[in-house]
């Protein structure tokens, strides 16, 4: 259970800045949002992936807890009641969206969200690039509809859930990076051609 239901009630009791902050890109003419919602210190790696996804092409919303580590659970808003105003707006404004979050477990990615052919086309490309997958995972499944990931233009996205043998290694975070990038590259080419009909 999280400790807060919405962002309101964390910034209430939390201090921006010291407990927690917020990192944003927003690169000209990119309708694509990655979002790290447990960032920083809270689900440790996810920030990093998210970022390397993001690069400087697409969108970024990172939120990141900063207190001593083993201190950040508090911080941990559930998905579907992630409602910080500035992701929500990103998110209102952008045809494809993805978060990236930590799990427990041995290595694996879930995959999940309303959008099933991205999270196609990231089963694809994470397995190609050797990675263990969960497609259409039951135990994260991200359906909800007022999931972060699904907040979007369209109402649907995706997410993925990482073990953390996979955040915490430099080379695994920039693989996966690499292998999203690739799906996503894909999924853009048929979103704007439906667009553009």
């Amino acid at each position: 259970m999280s400790k807060y239901g919405s962002f309101a009630e964390l910034a209430a009791a939390e201090r921006l800045g010291l407990d927690y902050r917020v990192r944003t890109s927003a690169p000209e003419g990119s309708d694509v949002l990655i979002i790290a919602p447990h960032g920083g210190l809270i689900e440790a790696g996810t920030s990093e992936i998210a970022g390397l996804i993001a690069g400087k092409v697409y969108r970024l919303f990172s939120f990141e807890g900063l207190k001593p580590r083993g201190s950040n659970r508090d911080l941990h808003i559930t998905s579907h009641r992630f409602d910080h105003p500035e992701c929500l707006a990103l998110a209102s404004r952008a045809n494809v969206v993805l978060s990236v979050h930590g799990c427990l477990g041995a290595t694996r990615i879930h995959i999940g969200g309303l959008d099933t052919q991205l999270a196609d086309e990231l089963a694809g490309s994470l397995r190609t690039a050797g990675f263990p997958i969960e497609p259409a995972s039951e135990r994260y499944p991200g359906r909800h509809p007022l999931n972060i990931c699904n907040r979007g233009l369209r109402g649907k996205g995706a997410q993925l859930e990482i073990t953390y043998d996979l955040r915490a290694v430099a080379e695994s975070r920039a693989a996966i990076a690499r292998a999203v990038r690739g799906a996503l590259a894909v999924t853009l080419l048929r979103v704007h051609s439906l667009v553009a009909r």
